[in-house]
């Protein structure tokens, strides 16, 4: 069974945040850190995966993102600290 993934970016704790989906979490993460996605992201720079959330199904995975979307920013913030207090980089978590 495939997986999909919703996750969030930023390149400082509580800065900006970046909301995307994927079906390959470790490369789209990979792509974003090293720069190989234009736009948004490689101009903010964000490159910390701060939050992740795994879905069976692609439209889940769509819909959660555009929720979050357009969730207000406080929303976010407090999803993020719920999973993750300290704000750490879970690139790491993904690629081991």
């Amino acid at each position: 069974m495939a997986a999909y993934w919703v996750y969030l970016l930023t390149n400082n704790p509580r800065s900006t945040l970046y909301v995307g989906v994927t079906n390959d979490l470790v490369r789209r993460i990979y792509e974003h850190r090293e720069g190989l996605v234009k736009g948004f992201t490689q101009s903010y720079g964000l490159k910390m995966l701060v939050h992740f959330e795994q879905y069976d199904a692609p439209y889940d995975a769509i819909q959660r993102e555009k929720n979050i979307k357009h969730w207000p920013r406080l929303w976010k913030l407090q999803l993020i600290e719920a999973s993750n207090p300290q704000w750490r980089d879970l690139y790491n978590d993904i690629t081991r």
